[in-house]
């Protein structure tokens, strides 16, 4: 899973933050050309100031003193921005653009289109989509309970500006959680309440910001590892104010939403499961299915395909079993596995010694597999404990090439992990799954920051799910076990496609999810509980996977019958990557030219 702060509504990708944008292509005034550039430009200084945490994390430290406003007027006007945005996007005569410049007319009119089309369900008030501005800021994947951990991962502290700017951010959280506790508040009274069985893990995850002993506080960390160049009395200093600011204002800012997730929050929440429970409906549901697949698929179209994915995967299960000599049905085999000593690691360092040895075989592959690779190295580092069963994920590296990438392991519980699932792990979280797409991306020249450092989970997810079945072509699952982890992780996916719709547009329990993850997908109980609280809390991401994978496996097969051996699998793997993070049905229309150019080239009918 790749992990990115998350924004409002399906543009959350493309109003990611990073530097500043390049510079504009010579062009005449008042053209169409000049009004996309000035229009895109606008919009993503616009969105770094409203923004300054992910920008951050993207490398841009522009903002490293300042933390988002929260607060319902800010809320308001950015949904009023947005508006404007999009409406001088429409005001602008796309039939005169060409090339990328229409490519991006056309990537933004949709994403873009479908946040003003999320807020528009919300009425008047300030939620906007998704999360950020979204009904519901905290859960147990987002929240500040993820972004000050990831904050302490990506901000520096090289000198005594790092510092300051780090202690004006600690003073001010007090505001954002008190706005964040409001927000909350105006769900309830609303109607656009968290179901409570998916939330009741949130209040414990705020126990690392909350520490009696300020020298052990995570954030309190940075003052105890100055940098040499720093003064012993700025160091004095700073420890002082970095001890006054942890122990008088974050820790009781974390106690009070605590306390109030809770006593209020938590009783107050809903017992139903399905996002079409609330306010918006079925059609808010549905709204999130187009906004995660990038396709017009109904909840029921995607529910029967993912039965059907589920049967055929269960075939290849099945016969590899039979292959490993196992005397068991799949539910036994999957038992054994999620129970037998062989397939677990005892300590998080082997785990993490595993993973390092997976990727350095991965990497000596990659040239095989593609005509250009990113220059961006990335690395492989422990989850921190707060997250529990949480699943691994990728944590892109810094746009100015400052920071590299990171594939977080869970490590938390090696007896959750199967040792079986963690090649196609691997591939899918760095190479050549996230890290190599998201770092590819990041260094496409001549396209507009919203296209290089956002994104889209079909495209995104569906390119990791892709990697993992490449690895079968890498020769990467060098024995049974691992390839049956492989099915096993493809069979999680498509498990996802009945399950989350199960959830939301057909009644399903929580129990009946977790008992299906269990059975079908053959992960272990407590990884199947994260994952349905996830589904819960996130409608509708889960779907990208599968959908995103099987269009790319659709586009292979389109572009391996039209050009016959003069098919070339590099380049078909850069001509999907290099024009980054595209809604599927802008993917097929830049393949389908694809293939026409190659068929010019080669003399091809």
């Amino acid at each position: 899973m790749l992990r990115k702060l998350m924004l409002p509504g399906l543009a959350a990708g493309l109003l990611s933050l990073s530097l500043a944008a390049p510079a504009l292509s010579p062009v005449v005034k008042n053209t169409p050309s000049l009004q996309l550039h000035t229009l895109l430009n606008e919009h993503w200084a616009w969105q770094t100031r409203e923004s300054p945490e992910s920008a951050t994390m993207r490398g841009d430290h522009r903002y490293n003193d300042q933390l988002r406003d929260m607060s319902v007027a800010a809320a308001q006007a950015r949904k009023a921005q947005m508006k404007r945005f999009h409406e001088r996007l429409k005001a602008i005569d796309a039939k005169e653009l060409q090339g990328q410049e229409r490519i991006s007319y056309d990537i933004m009119m949709y994403g873009w289109g479908r946040q003003i089309e999320q807020g528009a369900m919300f009425g008047d008030l300030p939620f906007a989509g998704g999360f950020g501005d979204g009904w519901l800021p905290i859960s147990p994947m987002h929240g500040p309970n993820r972004t000050w951990g990831m904050l302490l991962r990506t901000t520096p502290f090289r000198n005594v500006t790092d510092y300051e700017n780090f202690l004006q951010r600690l003073n001010a959280l007090p505001t954002q959680l008190q706005q964040t506790e409001a927000w909350l508040s105006l769900g309830l009274k609303s109607g656009w309440v968290a179901p409570r069985a998916a939330m009741l893990r949130v209040p414990d995850m705020l126990n690392q910001f909350i520490s009696a002993d300020v020298d052990k506080h995570p954030m309190f960390a940075p003052f105890t590892r100055f940098p040499a160049n720093i003064r012993e009395e700025d160091r004095k200093r700073l420890a002082e104010q970095g001890r006054a600011a942890v122990g008088e204002k974050v820790n009781p800012a974390f106690l009070r939403l605590q306390k109030y997730l809770r006593d209020t929050y938590l009783p107050g929440a809903r017992t139903e499961l399905a996002a079409g429970k609330l306010p918006g409906g079925a059609r808010y549901y549905d709204m999130l299915v187009a906004d995660s697949t990038t396709t017009r698929m109904t909840a029921k179209e995607v529910h029967e395909l993912g039965l059907a994915e589920v049967k055929r995967i269960s075939a290849e299960m099945d016969k590899t079993i039979a292959k490993i000599g196992f005397k068991g049905d799949r539910v036994a085999f999957n038992q054994h596995l999620n129970t037998a000593d062989f397939n677990f690691f005892k300590t998080a360092a082997e785990m993490l010694g595993y993973y390092r040895d997976l990727a350095k075989r991965a990497d000596a592959l990659m040239p095989q597999y593609f005509t250009e690779l990113p220059r961006l190295p990335y690395g492989i580092r422990p989850m921190d404990a707060s997250e529990g069963a949480n699943p691994e994920r990728y944590n892109s590296g810094a746009a100015d090439g400052s920071r590299a990438g990171y594939f977080e392991a869970n490590t938390n519980d090696p007896r959750t992990r199967p040792k079986h699932w963690m090649a196609a792990v691997l591939l899918h979280e760095a190479v050549p799954g996230h890290h190599l797409q998201n770092a590819r991306q990041q260094e496409l020249k001549g396209l507009p920051n919203q296209r290089l450092y956002g994104g889209y989970s079909a495209f995104g997810e569906g390119w990791g799910l892709y990697s993992e079945y490449l690895g079968e072509e890498m020769g990467f699952y060098d024995d049974l076990y691992s390839y049956y982890g492989r099915l096993s992780a493809e069979m999680h996916r498509a498990a996802r496609l009945v399950v989350d719709t199960g959830l939301h547009a057909y009644g399903w329990t929580r129990e009946q999810t977790i008992q299906y993850l269990v059975d079908y997908a053959g992960i272990t109980r407590a990884f199947a509980e994260a994952e349905t609280d996830r589904y819960i809390v996130w409608p509708g991401q889960a779907l990208s996977y599968k959908i995103g994978e099987l269009r790319i496996k659709a586009l292979r097969r389109k572009a391996e019958a039209a050009l016959g051996e003069k098919f070339d699998l590099r380049k078909f793997h850069n001509a999907v990557l290099d024009n980054g993070s595209l809604p599927l049905d802008v993917l097929d229309q830049l393949i389908e030219e694809w293939i026409a150019g190659q068929k010019k080239f080669y003399g091809l009918k």
